[in-house]
């Protein structure tokens, strides 16, 4: 700890872009990255995500809805005002500007990760990925960014929701598409996911 300190400390001295850190976000910011860009495979990319989407995870890994054995202690760590602040800081953190592909603009696609992508799958009742998580994945609100998220952990969390480690989506909606996807379309969505830059 006394050495995380003292390397924040030189940070902010020196003038440095990570000096607007909050205090408590440097031990999120020992995995996720100081500016939360994700250190790949330690911890995802939180930029780029809403606040109020950061914060609630947070919550889901201090009740146990959400399992990791890291996340678990580390969330603990946050209480009170902290879990906005750290929260605000990330969710501010810049990200790359993804030109999207708008649904529409392409009729049927030969592909099919961009047809699950893009249209879904309706004979098994699975809504194209785009409709919640918005246009080639860039996040609305309480749906978290995709584009650019680390492929590894796209897969994982996709894997936590079929095997029901994973919760807290509203009426279940994620463990119940996640369920219905074959072990190729995880591992396709999240390369596919995870290239959009």
């Amino acid at each position: 700890m006394k050495r995380k300190l003292i390397i924040l400390a030189l940070l902010i001295s020196s003038g440095s872009t990570y000096a607007a850190m909050p205090p408590s976000a440097v031990l999120c910011g020992s995995c996720h990255g100081p500016q939360g860009q994700g250190v790949e495979p330690l911890g995802p990319r939180l930029a780029g995500l809403s606040s109020d989407y950061i914060a609630q995870q947070v919550k889901l890994f201090q009740t146990g809805k959400r399992q990791n054995v890291t996340m678990a202690p580390m969330a603990m760590t946050l209480q009170g005002p902290a879990i906005k602040e750290v929260a605000d800081y990330f969710s501010t953190q810049d990200v790359p500007v993804v030109t999207p592909h708008l649904r529409g603009e392409k009729v049927s696609y030969t592909d099919p990760t961009e047809q699950l992508v893009y249209q879904g799958d309706w004979e098994r009742m699975i809504p194209a990925c785009v409709t919640c998580h918005g246009p080639s994945g860039v996040g609305v609100g309480d749906f978290p960014r995709l584009a650019g998220q680390q492929a590894s952990y796209i897969k994982n969390q996709l894997i936590a929701w079929q095997q029901g480690t994973r919760g807290g989506d509203q009426d279940a909606v994620m463990g119940t598409i996640a369920g219905k996807l074959t072990a190729a379309e995880i591992e396709a969505l999240a390369q596919y996911f995870s290239t959009i830059k």
